[in-house]
């Protein structure tokens, strides 16, 4: 009891504000982390796929509160510390894989901005992954050759030179390597203005070729059809820089399902698809991706991504998965709904955390957080319906309303006629002219 209460108070307001809000913590997650064992350890699964040389691609597939954010946050926090890199971003009208309006380039923008390493876990790390190469480099070669030996700059160049000479084999790998070449030379002359432009490149910033071949004398940017080719050499290099591979995590996929034109969403199943077969065929290496989804935007036939025949093909269930019985090493993971015990191990997390946080002793009981439980699954539908999301921002609720009502008890406000838990996001009561009432 007395280790949960040492939860850092920074870490504790993050995430009793985070999940008041409705949003996943970005910190602290091992401190409320339930369930999800087997979802958790199948992903870890492809974490040693790729590590070894491999390529994974997942689709993790949940209701909106569900846990599909969380998840995804747990294991970008687990493959950093395992000095994987991860790059993360959520899809938005702004942001698809495929756009006429650079809504592609524009998630690559966003994963490259996010670009994330266990020292520098908020994102643009990008530069310092560069510096950080060339220094291993550097140190490599001091164990073999002195600092101050004449031959030491030679030795480190041509290490450099055989490092990323192997990545002209890719497709842009040539300009690619040129420009890690660039920023090598730059970095040795202590050119910030050349590194800067470099790492503009690396970025995706550049919107014309002559202001590449300008700045940087290579004819050629990155642009709307092929950002992903570029992930893929990101991949095999960060691995040659010293980290164990990249894992790109992609939630929100629920906005190409809202693409309002049928070509579009195509356009972007097509591109979801070229993705998906580079990693299964192996034509990607050292590289992970987990997509988030809800059921809908999998599932739909008319305009979900089982719309493109293909993916359908690919990654619909067999014949023998059900319910209870599910294959979690298949390319979709469906999240299943947590169970009331393990909800009952969350809300007692969140108690002592919430107490921590405010420095007073707790006084919520087991037998308030079972009521308490007990209430929030009483619902109609709960089994299929309730979602973590929904539980845990009553709960934050009513720890606060006690903490501010030092007159109120757990019990008298879970006694109240009038306690209303929090409506299914998942369920309307809401009638439109669309539905006509009729008895039976």
């Amino acid at each position: 009891m007395e280790q949960k209460k040492r939860i850092p108070k920074r870490i504790a307001q993050t995430v009793i504000s985070s999940l008041k809000g409705g949003v996943v913590p970005r910190i602290g997650l091992p401190y409320i982390t339930v369930g999800r064992k087997a979802e958790i350890e199948a992903l870890l699964h492809d974490v040693d796929l790729v590590k070894k040389g491999g390529a994974s691609f997942r689709f993790v597939v949940g209701r909106y509160g569900s846990g599909k954010s969380f998840l995804l946050q747990t294991i970008r926090n687990y493959v950093m510390d395992r000095n994987f890199i991860v790059l993360d971003a959520d899809l938005s009208p702004e942001r698809r894989l495929q756009g006429s309006k650079g809504q592609g380039l524009a998630t690559y923008r966003e994963l490259i901005q996010n670009l994330a390493t266990k020292t520098r876990p908020e994102g643009g790390a990008l530069t310092l992954v560069l510096d950080r190469w060339i220094n291993n480099v550097q140190t490599a070669v001091a164990s073999e050759i002195p600092f101050d030996d004449p031959g030491f700059q030679t030795a480190v160049d041509q290490k450099i030179v055989r490092q990323i000479s192997s990545l002209s084999e890719m497709v842009h790998g040539y300009d690619f390597a040129q420009l890690l070449e660039r920023y090598y030379h730059a970095y040795l002359a202590g050119d910030e203005d050349t590194k800067g432009k470099v790492v503009k490149w690396f970025r995706g910033e550049y919107r014309l070729k002559t202001e590449a071949k300008q700045d940087l004398g290579v004819n050629i940017i990155i642009s709307e059809e092929d950002w992903y080719e570029y992930l893929k050499l990101f991949a095999v290099f960060f691995r040659q820089a010293g980290y164990s591979g990249m894992f790109i995590m992609v939630d929100e996929l629920v906005n190409l399902y809202k693409i309002p034109n049928a070509i579009s969403r195509q356009y972007n199943y097509e591109k979801l698809l070229s993705m998906y077969n580079d990693a299964m065929q192996g034509k990607a290496k050292y590289l992970g991706i987990i997509m988030g989804a809800t059921p809908q935007a999998v599932e739909d036939r008319r305009r979900g991504v089982y719309s493109y025949e293909a993916l359908r093909s690919r990654l619909a269930e067999g014949k023998f998965a059900k319910e209870g019985q599910r294959d979690l090493y298949a390319p979709v993971i469906r999240l299943e709904p947590l169970t009331a015990e393990e909800m009952l191990v969350l809300t007692e997390k969140l108690a002592d955390m919430h107490a921590s946080l405010y420095g007073y002793e707790r006084t919520i009981s087991e037998k308030d957080l079972a009521d308490f439980i007990k209430i929030e699954y009483a619902r109609v539908g709960t089994s299929s319906m309730i979602t973590p999301r929904e539980i845990i921002r009553d709960f934050i609720e009513l720890l606060d309303i006690v903490l501010q009502n030092p007159g109120q008890t757990v019990q008298s406000l879970l006694t109240d006629g009038d306690f209303a838990y929090t409506k299914s996001d998942a369920v309307s009561d809401e009638k439109t002219s669309d539905f006509a009432e009729f008895t039976i």
